[in-house]
Protein backbone atom coordinates (compact mmCIF):
# COMPACT_ATOMS: atom_id res chain seq x y z
CA UNK A 1 0.00 0.00 0.00
CA UNK A 2 2.82 2.34 0.90
CA UNK A 3 4.56 1.64 -2.41
CA UNK A 4 1.33 2.32 -4.29
CA UNK A 5 0.91 5.68 -2.51
CA UNK A 6 4.49 6.69 -3.40
CA UNK A 7 3.89 5.69 -7.03
CA UNK A 8 0.70 7.78 -7.20
CA UNK A 9 2.58 10.78 -5.85
CA UNK A 10 5.38 10.34 -8.37
CA UNK A 11 3.15 10.05 -11.47
CA UNK A 12 2.18 13.76 -11.62
CA UNK A 13 5.83 14.74 -11.14
CA UNK A 14 6.94 12.41 -13.93
CA UNK A 15 4.23 13.71 -16.24
CA UNK A 16 5.23 17.29 -15.53
CA UNK A 17 8.87 16.51 -16.25
CA UNK A 18 8.00 15.00 -19.63
CA UNK A 19 5.99 17.99 -20.85
CA UNK A 20 9.04 20.20 -21.31
CA UNK A 21 9.68 23.90 -20.82
CA UNK A 22 6.85 26.03 -22.18
CA UNK A 23 7.46 29.01 -24.45
CA UNK A 24 5.17 31.64 -25.86
CA UNK A 25 7.45 33.43 -28.34
CA UNK A 26 6.04 35.03 -31.49
CA UNK A 27 8.18 36.52 -34.25
CA UNK A 28 7.38 38.02 -37.67
CA UNK A 29 9.52 39.10 -40.58
CA UNK A 30 10.33 38.84 -44.27
CA UNK A 31 11.98 36.24 -46.49
CA UNK A 32 13.39 36.01 -49.98
CA UNK A 33 15.29 33.54 -52.10
CA UNK A 34 15.89 31.64 -55.30
CA UNK A 35 14.07 28.53 -56.49
CA UNK A 36 14.60 25.96 -59.24
CA UNK A 37 11.53 24.08 -60.42
CA UNK A 38 10.35 21.35 -62.77
CA UNK A 39 7.12 19.54 -63.61
CA UNK A 40 7.08 15.73 -63.57
CA UNK A 41 5.11 14.81 -66.69
CA UNK A 42 3.86 11.37 -67.68
CA UNK A 43 4.52 10.84 -70.62
CA UNK A 44 7.94 12.24 -69.80
CA UNK A 45 9.14 15.64 -71.06
CA UNK A 46 12.96 16.18 -71.10
CA UNK A 47 13.70 19.15 -68.84
CA UNK A 48 16.24 21.27 -67.04
CA UNK A 49 15.59 23.34 -63.92
CA UNK A 50 13.81 26.68 -64.37
CA UNK A 51 15.15 29.41 -62.09
CA UNK A 52 12.84 31.89 -60.38
CA UNK A 53 12.43 34.16 -57.37
CA UNK A 54 10.38 33.76 -54.23
CA UNK A 55 9.69 36.05 -51.27
CA UNK A 56 7.10 37.12 -48.74
CA UNK A 57 6.29 37.39 -45.04
CA UNK A 58 7.10 34.90 -42.26
CA UNK A 59 5.51 34.05 -38.91
CA UNK A 60 6.89 31.83 -36.15
CA UNK A 61 5.38 30.69 -32.87
CA UNK A 62 7.74 28.89 -30.48
CA UNK A 63 5.76 26.83 -27.99
CA UNK A 64 8.08 24.49 -26.07
CA UNK A 65 11.57 23.19 -25.42
CA UNK A 66 11.35 19.43 -25.05
CA UNK A 67 14.63 18.07 -23.72
CA UNK A 68 17.08 19.82 -26.11
CA UNK A 69 14.63 20.30 -29.00
CA UNK A 70 13.04 23.72 -29.50
CA UNK A 71 9.54 23.21 -30.94
CA UNK A 72 7.86 25.82 -33.16
CA UNK A 73 5.30 26.35 -35.91
CA UNK A 74 6.38 28.35 -38.97
CA UNK A 75 4.03 29.84 -41.57
CA UNK A 76 4.72 31.99 -44.63
CA UNK A 77 2.80 33.80 -47.37
CA UNK A 78 5.04 34.01 -50.45
CA UNK A 79 5.05 35.01 -54.08
CA UNK A 80 6.78 32.25 -56.08
CA UNK A 81 7.86 31.81 -59.71
CA UNK A 82 7.60 28.15 -60.71
CA UNK A 83 7.28 26.21 -63.97
CA UNK A 84 9.55 24.20 -66.25
CA UNK A 85 12.25 24.56 -68.92
CA UNK A 86 12.43 21.98 -71.69
CA UNK A 87 15.64 20.44 -72.98
CA UNK A 88 15.07 20.36 -76.75
CA UNK A 89 17.57 17.95 -78.31
CA UNK A 90 17.79 15.44 -81.13
CA UNK A 91 18.39 11.69 -80.73
CA UNK A 92 22.15 12.31 -80.38
CA UNK A 93 21.57 14.78 -77.52
CA UNK A 94 22.53 17.77 -79.67
CA UNK A 95 20.57 21.06 -79.72
CA UNK A 96 17.92 21.35 -82.43
CA UNK A 97 18.15 24.23 -84.93
CA UNK A 98 15.85 25.49 -87.67
CA UNK A 99 16.75 24.43 -91.18
CA UNK A 100 17.31 28.02 -92.32
CA UNK A 101 19.55 28.84 -89.32
CA UNK A 102 22.76 28.27 -91.28
CA UNK A 103 25.10 29.56 -88.55
CA UNK A 104 23.32 27.63 -85.78
CA UNK A 105 22.91 30.73 -83.63
CA UNK A 106 19.46 30.07 -82.16
CA UNK A 107 18.74 26.57 -80.84
CA UNK A 108 15.12 25.80 -79.99
CA UNK A 109 14.05 26.56 -76.45
CA UNK A 110 10.84 26.54 -74.42
CA UNK A 111 10.07 27.86 -70.90
CA UNK A 112 6.79 28.12 -69.02
CA UNK A 113 6.66 30.29 -65.89
CA UNK A 114 3.74 29.83 -63.49
CA UNK A 115 3.33 32.37 -60.69
CA UNK A 116 1.71 31.45 -57.38
CA UNK A 117 0.89 32.70 -53.92
CA UNK A 118 2.28 29.90 -51.76
CA UNK A 119 1.43 29.24 -48.11
CA UNK A 120 3.61 26.69 -46.30
CA UNK A 121 2.86 25.72 -42.67
CA UNK A 122 5.69 23.75 -41.12
CA UNK A 123 6.47 22.10 -37.80
CA UNK A 124 10.00 22.99 -36.77
CA UNK A 125 12.55 21.42 -34.42
CA UNK A 126 15.65 23.40 -33.49
CA UNK A 127 18.81 22.66 -31.51
CA UNK A 128 21.03 25.36 -30.07
CA UNK A 129 20.64 28.93 -28.81
CA UNK A 130 17.31 30.76 -28.83
CA UNK A 131 18.19 34.34 -27.86
CA UNK A 132 21.91 34.78 -28.58
CA UNK A 133 23.97 32.50 -30.77
CA UNK A 134 23.45 29.81 -33.39
CA UNK A 135 20.66 27.28 -33.81
CA UNK A 136 20.29 24.49 -36.36
CA UNK A 137 16.77 23.44 -37.37
CA UNK A 138 14.69 21.04 -39.42
CA UNK A 139 11.15 21.80 -40.63
CA UNK A 140 8.44 19.91 -42.49
CA UNK A 141 4.79 20.45 -43.39
CA UNK A 142 2.10 21.01 -46.03
CA UNK A 143 2.08 23.79 -48.60
CA UNK A 144 -0.66 25.15 -50.83
CA UNK A 145 -0.32 27.30 -53.93
CA UNK A 146 -2.87 29.65 -55.49
CA UNK A 147 -2.36 30.32 -59.20
CA UNK A 148 -1.88 33.95 -60.27
CA UNK A 149 -0.83 33.84 -63.93
CA UNK A 150 1.54 32.23 -66.40
CA UNK A 151 3.79 33.21 -69.29
CA UNK A 152 5.75 31.47 -72.05
CA UNK A 153 9.20 32.19 -73.43
CA UNK A 154 10.01 30.29 -76.64
CA UNK A 155 11.24 30.56 -80.22
CA UNK A 156 9.34 27.49 -81.46
CA UNK A 157 7.32 28.02 -84.64
CA UNK A 158 5.03 25.04 -85.41
CA UNK A 159 5.43 24.97 -89.20
CA UNK A 160 9.11 25.90 -89.47
CA UNK A 161 11.39 23.02 -90.45
CA UNK A 162 14.36 21.89 -88.35
CA UNK A 163 17.71 20.39 -89.34
CA UNK A 164 17.11 17.32 -87.15
CA UNK A 165 13.89 16.08 -85.51
CA UNK A 166 13.33 16.44 -81.77
CA UNK A 167 14.04 13.33 -79.72
CA UNK A 168 10.79 13.76 -77.76
CA UNK A 169 7.45 13.75 -79.56
CA UNK A 170 5.61 14.95 -76.40
CA UNK A 171 4.72 18.57 -77.18
CA UNK A 172 1.07 18.91 -76.09
CA UNK A 173 2.10 20.80 -72.92
CA UNK A 174 3.52 23.66 -74.99
CA UNK A 175 0.05 24.81 -76.06
CA UNK A 176 -1.93 23.84 -72.94
CA UNK A 177 -2.67 26.49 -70.29
CA UNK A 178 -2.66 25.42 -66.64
CA UNK A 179 -5.98 23.72 -65.84
CA UNK A 180 -5.82 23.27 -62.06
CA UNK A 181 -5.44 26.62 -60.33
CA UNK A 182 -4.88 25.13 -56.86
CA UNK A 183 -1.61 23.38 -56.05
CA UNK A 184 -0.72 21.43 -52.91
CA UNK A 185 2.11 19.30 -51.62
CA UNK A 186 4.76 18.71 -48.95
CA UNK A 187 7.73 20.97 -48.21
CA UNK A 188 10.66 20.28 -45.92
CA UNK A 189 14.25 21.22 -45.30
CA UNK A 190 16.93 22.31 -42.88
CA UNK A 191 18.83 25.45 -42.03
CA UNK A 192 20.73 27.55 -39.56
CA UNK A 193 19.65 30.57 -37.50
CA UNK A 194 21.73 33.39 -36.03
CA UNK A 195 20.07 35.21 -33.12
CA UNK A 196 21.36 38.66 -32.19
CA UNK A 197 20.10 40.56 -29.12
CA UNK A 198 18.14 43.75 -29.95
CA UNK A 199 18.47 42.99 -33.67
CA UNK A 200 16.52 39.79 -34.33
CA UNK A 201 17.01 36.48 -36.09
CA UNK A 202 18.72 35.84 -39.43
CA UNK A 203 17.95 32.47 -41.02
CA UNK A 204 19.34 30.61 -44.01
CA UNK A 205 17.64 27.40 -45.14
CA UNK A 206 17.30 24.98 -48.04
CA UNK A 207 13.99 23.28 -48.90
CA UNK A 208 12.52 20.75 -51.27
CA UNK A 209 8.90 20.93 -52.41
CA UNK A 210 7.09 17.90 -53.80
CA UNK A 211 3.70 18.61 -55.37
CA UNK A 212 0.89 16.15 -54.79
CA UNK A 213 -1.52 17.85 -57.19
CA UNK A 214 -1.33 18.11 -61.00
CA UNK A 215 -1.38 21.24 -63.16
CA UNK A 216 -3.33 19.32 -65.84
CA UNK A 217 -6.19 16.84 -65.63
CA UNK A 218 -5.13 13.20 -65.17
CA UNK A 219 -8.24 11.21 -66.05
CA UNK A 220 -8.24 8.52 -68.74
CA UNK A 221 -9.45 11.11 -71.25
CA UNK A 222 -6.59 13.53 -70.48
CA UNK A 223 -3.23 13.57 -72.23
CA UNK A 224 -1.02 13.46 -69.12
CA UNK A 225 -1.22 10.81 -66.43
CA UNK A 226 0.57 13.16 -64.02
CA UNK A 227 1.96 16.70 -64.07
CA UNK A 228 3.03 17.49 -60.51
CA UNK A 229 5.50 20.22 -59.62
CA UNK A 230 8.72 20.04 -57.63
CA UNK A 231 11.17 22.70 -56.52
CA UNK A 232 14.46 23.28 -54.72
CA UNK A 233 14.55 26.51 -52.71
CA UNK A 234 17.38 28.47 -51.07
CA UNK A 235 16.01 31.16 -48.79
CA UNK A 236 17.13 33.84 -46.33
CA UNK A 237 14.78 35.27 -43.70
CA UNK A 238 14.82 38.01 -41.09
CA UNK A 239 12.55 37.77 -38.02
CA UNK A 240 12.05 40.13 -35.10
CA UNK A 241 10.35 39.26 -31.82
CA UNK A 242 6.85 40.52 -31.03
CA UNK A 243 6.32 38.42 -27.90
CA UNK A 244 9.13 36.93 -25.79
CA UNK A 245 8.76 34.54 -22.86
CA UNK A 246 10.11 36.08 -19.67
CA UNK A 247 12.56 33.49 -18.43
CA UNK A 248 16.13 34.21 -17.41
CA UNK A 249 17.11 30.59 -18.15
CA UNK A 250 16.43 30.93 -21.89
CA UNK A 251 19.68 31.45 -23.73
Amino acid sequence: MRKLLILLLLVPMMAKAQVGEYRSDFAVGVNGGYMMSQVSFQPEVPQGWLGGMTGGVSFRYTCEKYFKSICAIVAEVNYAQMGWKETIEDKDNNPVYYRDDENKENPLYYERRINYIQIPVMARLGWGRERKGVQAFFQLGPQIGIYIDESTNTNIEPYRGTLTPRSSVVTAQESMPVENKFDYGIVGGAGIEFSLPKIGHILLDARYYFGLGNIYGNSKQDYFGKSNQQAIVIKMSYLFDIIKTKNSNIK
